[in-house]
């Protein structure tokens, strides 16, 4: 009989979770646990709190630092990602648009800037680069993502936004028929090919097909996956609830879902005697709820959990079946 599928069998890995489940934890202490199982690994956070510096207890920025034999991490300041994208987006389009409407252009990115979406776009378009650079330094990456609604409009970026840049690029060949037909009939005196290739085609065209290439990875089930943490509580796990039945409509796969600070059974004292019995509805909502995922039960831990001994105490408690023992 074939052995089940485990996370860390995926190249991508995307963690995720309601605010406080534990989700930056857990998926540092996966993280981990690749770079010990031999994988080079890069954990990158999304998350705009910061929390992967707080808990590896390491100063991480936007370029990745080893922080382990075989793992790398890094975090992602979604703002300052929006705004270099917007700065790219200028400079690529400067050599194409006369002077005269070049303020006006830059104006109407800037508007683009703080319209809904605008952050979530440039973090994917960073994504897709992570992913397709990382192919050749690293075995596994690992993505501790902002919250769920946030993370959820970025991986529904390529379903959403692939005929938006298909109309784009059509009406932007459009334009330049007049240009074509020109060099067609005036031929050397009309400039060479090459003088009249248009840039901002040149940029939807290669996004496309990013966009194309990052679609195809996150949506193969051997090749990525997204995990769900979840705390037995009612609001945890309503949201998951939705969000998985998103991410089926957009063809993403899941992985699997942690069950995380779960009370355990030999738990002393009347407080938490109450708690365990409160979760206990939730666990059996979530197992009933996500039969067809492997869901994976997390005990709660005395004290919160920091730096490299903290999550390896941790990764000692995970399944069996995901720790490739």
């Amino acid at each position: 009989m074939a052995r089940p599928r485990r996370i860390l069998d995926r190249e991508v890995v995307f963690f995720g979770g309601k605010g406080g489940v534990g989700k930056t934890t857990l998926a540092a202490t996966m993280a981990l646990e690749a770079a010990r199982e031999g994988h080079r690994t890069l954990l990158v956070s999304t998350d705009p709190a910061h929390s992967t510096s707080d808990v590896l207890e390491t100063r991480l920025g936007g370029e990745a630092r080893e922080v382990r034999p075989r793992l790398w991490a890094l975090e992602i300041d979604p703002a300052e990602e929006a705004d270099r994208y917007i700065d790219d987006v200028k400079a690529r389009i400067a050599d194409s648009t006369p002077p005269r409407l070049m303020a006006e252009v830059e104006r109407q990115i800037d508007i683009a800037r703080v319209t809904p979406g605008a952050e979530e776009s440039a973090l994917f378009d960073r994504f897709t680069r992570i992913a397709e650079e990382a192919g050749q330094a690293y075995d596994r990456l690992i993505f501790d993502t902002a919250p769920l609604g946030h993370t959820l409009r970025l991986l529904a970026l390529p379903e959403l936004m692939g005929a938006w840049i298909s109309g784009l690029i059509s009406r932007r060949r459009e334009v330049n028929v007049p240009g074509r037909m020109w060099r067609n009939v005036a031929g050397a005196a009309a400039g060479s090919e090459d003088a009249g290739e248009d840039p901002v085609l040149g940029a939807l065209t290669e996004r496309q097909a990013r966009f194309q290439r990052a679609r195809a990875l996150i949506t193969d089930p051997h090749r990525s996956g997204f995990v769900f943490v979840v705390t037995p509580e009612h609001l945890p796990v309503a949201e998951t609830e939705r969000s998985v039945k998103m991410l089926d409509k957009y063809g993403i796969p899941v992985a699997a879902i942690f069950l995380n600070q779960v009370v355990p059974e030999d738990a002393d004292g009347t407080l938490l005697g109450a708690r365990r019995d409160r979760q206990a509805r939730h666990i059996r909502r979530v197992r009933e709820a996500f039969a067809a995922h492997p869901v994976h039960e997390v005990p709660l831990l005395d004290g919160r959990l920091r730096g490299l001994q903290g999550l390896e105490r941790l990764g000692r408690m995970l399944p069996a079946s995901e720790r490739g023992v």
